[in-house]
């Protein structure tokens, strides 16, 4: 990333924050693709289950919340995870136009799966703990910054 003045430099690919954020993001995910597929789930079926598991039932709304995303993406991301059997959507009983998602007993099981995950991809990301550690307090106060400048 240069510092510029010039117009014409920038709009480059190599100028834009958000290209390198975006095409990493991308690689990275693409990095978890395999092992995930071993136990059946994508990427966003693996956060979402991730929040579940950290957090126990929650609403649609609460789910997004947590990963950014809204309940248009989450609603068939939520509904393939019911056909495998790891959740369940139950209305709540004081406001039926609440849905609960709910992790079955097979759904419960697959954190012990899930758990070797982390640990298999830990030589993919080729940094030194400082650096990821850096990099994960960096983009954790960027998004924080970003999601309350939205608030305002």
């Amino acid at each position: 990333m240069k510092n510029t003045t010039d117009d014409s430099a920038l709009l480059t690919l190599g100028n834009e924050l958000c290209f390198s954020l975006y095409a990493c993001a991308k690689e990275v995910i693409k990095i978890y693709s395999k092992p995930l597929e071993n136990i059946g789930l994508t990427y966003t079926q693996y956060i979402v289950m991730m929040t579940l598991w950290q957090f126990g039932d929650m609403s649609v709304k609460e789910i997004g919340g947590k990963v950014f995303l809204d309940s248009g993406t989450l609603t068939p991301v939520i509904k393939k995870l019911e056909k495998s059997g790891f959740v369940k959507r139950r209305r709540v009983a004081e406001d039926e136009r609440f849905v609960k998602i709910i992790l079955t007993d097979k759904g419960l099981e697959l954190k012990e799966k899930a758990s070797s995950i982390p640990q298999a991809l830990k030589g993919n990301i080729y940094l030194s703990y400082d650096e990821i550690k850096t990099l994960y307090t960096l983009l954790n106060k960027s998004l924080k910054v970003i999601k309350e400048g939205k608030k305002q």
